[in-house]
């Protein structure tokens, strides 16, 4: 009941904030920018279905939790939206983006405060996936304003690379993920087996393949008109690489594909085209895909048992394997393919990126951790009632 209480007055306040610090928003000044962010809009809309159809599907494959992973997904998407906006309102961190940009950013925040849920999937109350965005956003935001736009004097503004956020948003996501199971799995939930079937399995390839086909729309979301259409190739051409090498992978290493393996790691493409999605050719961008997709599909037939075993920690969706590392392969691509770049920035910010998430996570997580565990873990029934 505190719990609740204290939700509900943290929301008025939010409501109160926003009505007084949310400008009214301008008429565009021409035909031109009119039509420039009509385009943004729908891209801002695909980025919207990735986010809750996308998402929300993908992580429906714990057989007994599907109800709560689809719900818990409109709950953080709700929770990073406003939250972004507030935190644009109040000019703190920056803050003078335009109407439509504001919301991909915020897109963005959100798509990043869902990859870091999926590593705790299954063993967090809803209360507390709502606590976790509350968190995660000023986080999220702190380190996009350290890395993206000069923060500190630490890296100058525009020379880090990273157009589809490979490291900002799933670098960051999936270690700020990793940060916080390092304290909320326990002994009963990392013994508990994170069971599927075959409805399950069809619902996540379902959100993969929502995912796959609006990627081109996340990556070209904020990149200029005129290079929309050659980052949409490359994203696909990305995807499609990681698809097959995720098969022929899979096949290798497991002597039958696995069907977890192709609704994840198949987008691993995806995640490491971001950071030259605009600045590479279409053979770079299907190499960087292969190369994305054989490293996840190994991360997560080799890897995960192997890792997990030694920290006892459960990474519930993987997100390590499919946004981690695949994120920090394109980060660092990025210092190989991209002409005039500034590697001692490009490598600052990869490092800025992976210490501020995997400290604020671990203190997310023991924050977390105090709000009170689940009894059962990856289950609907202890929450949601028939």
């Amino acid at each position: 009941m505190r719990v609740s209480r204290f939700m509900w007055m943290l929301g008025i306040a939010f409501v109160v904030v926003m009505s007084f610090c949310t400008p009214a928003y301008a008429a565009m000044e021409d035909d031109i920018s009119a039509l420039a962010d009509v385009q943004k809009y729908n891209r801002a809309i695909h980025i919207m279905a990735m986010l809750l159809v996308g998402f929300g599907f993908l992580m429906v494959f714990v057989k007994k939790y599907g109800r709560s992973a689809v719900t818990a997904t409109y709950l953080l998407v709700s929770v990073a939206l406003p939250l972004y906006f507030l935190k644009a309102s109040l000019h703190i961190l920056g803050g003078a983006e335009a109407a439509i940009d504001r919301v991909i950013l915020a897109e963005f925040a959100a798509a990043s405060l869902l990859i870091c849920a999926g590593a705790a999937l299954g063993r967090l109350k809803m209360i507390q996936y709502i606590l976790l965005g509350l968190l995660f956003v000023p986080c999220y935001a702190f380190n996009e304003w350290l890395v993206l736009d000069g923060g500190l004097g630490l890296i100058t503004k525009g020379n880090f690379v990273d157009t589809g956020g490979s490291i900002v948003i799933h670098a960051f996501g999936a270690l700020f993920g990793l940060g916080v199971i390092m304290t909320m799995t326990t002994k009963k939930e990392f013994e508990t087996e994170i069971e599927s079937d075959e409805t399950s399995d069809r619902f996540s390839l379902l959100g993969s393949m929502v995912l796959w086909v609006f990627w081109p729309s996340f990556c070209g979301a904020l990149v200029a008109p005129a290079d929309v259409p050659a980052t949409a190739v490359n994203v696909i051409l990305a995807l499609c690489g990681s698809t097959l090498a995720t098969y022929f992978a899979s096949v290798t290493l497991r002597k039958k594909f696995s069907i977890a393996d192709i609704a994840n790691a198949a987008l691993a493409g995806g995640v490491a085209i971001g950071s030259t999605c605009d600045k590479v050719g279409p053979v770079a961008a299907f190499t960087i895909g292969i190369l994305a997709g054989a490293l996840s599909t190994f991360s997560f037939a080799v890897i995960q048992p192997k890792l997990e075993g030694l920290l006892k920690k459960a990474d519930t969706c993987g997100v390590l394997h499919l946004h981690g590392l695949p994120g920090l392969l394109g980060g660092v691509a990025a210092l190989f393919l991209v002409e005039d770049i500034s590697k001692v920035s490009q490598a600052k910010g990869i490092i800025v990126t992976i210490l501020i998430a995997i400290a604020t996570g671990f203190v997310v997580g023991k924050m977390l951790a105090a709000a009170g565990r689940r009894s059962e873990p990856y289950t609907d029934a202890e929450e949601i009632g028939d």
